[in-house]
């Protein structure tokens, strides 16, 4: 059985496409639709990952609001609070290394919650 697709994957005229919505990658309607408000209580969970990084530990922050902005700013913050590298994900930010006691006190300052 074959099934045709009539979606365009990239055109030399606008570039890549975005496979969910089938508009141009910088016009991207999904995504946009996908951004959360900010809540002023937020939970965030801390844990700490191996698997997949050649035994280089990350500590990842799960938890956090669909908000592109909040979670590149707080990555941004955390990374020079913490004097290390990281980034921010779709869904979380992670740093390098074992960070979990420093982060759990700065977030509770914030007047998160923090578990994990």
């Amino acid at each position: 059985m074959t099934v045709k697709s009539d979606r365009v994957v990239f055109s030399t005229e606008k570039g890549r496409f975005c496979p969910r919505c089938g508009w141009p990658a910088e016009d991207c309607h999904c995504s946009s639709a996908l951004e959360e408000a900010v809540p002023p209580k937020i939970t965030v969970r801390l844990h700490l990952e191996r698997r997949g990084r050649a035994a280089k530990s990350v500590t990842v922050l799960d938890g956090l609001p669909r908000n592109r902005e909040f979670r590149e700013g707080l990555a941004r913050e955390l990374k020079k609070a913490c004097g290390t590298g990281g980034s921010a994900g779709e869904e979380a930010v992670e740093l390098q290394g074992d960070q979990r006691e420093r982060l759990r006190e700065l977030l509770s300052k914030k007047g998160w919650s923090v578990k994990g």
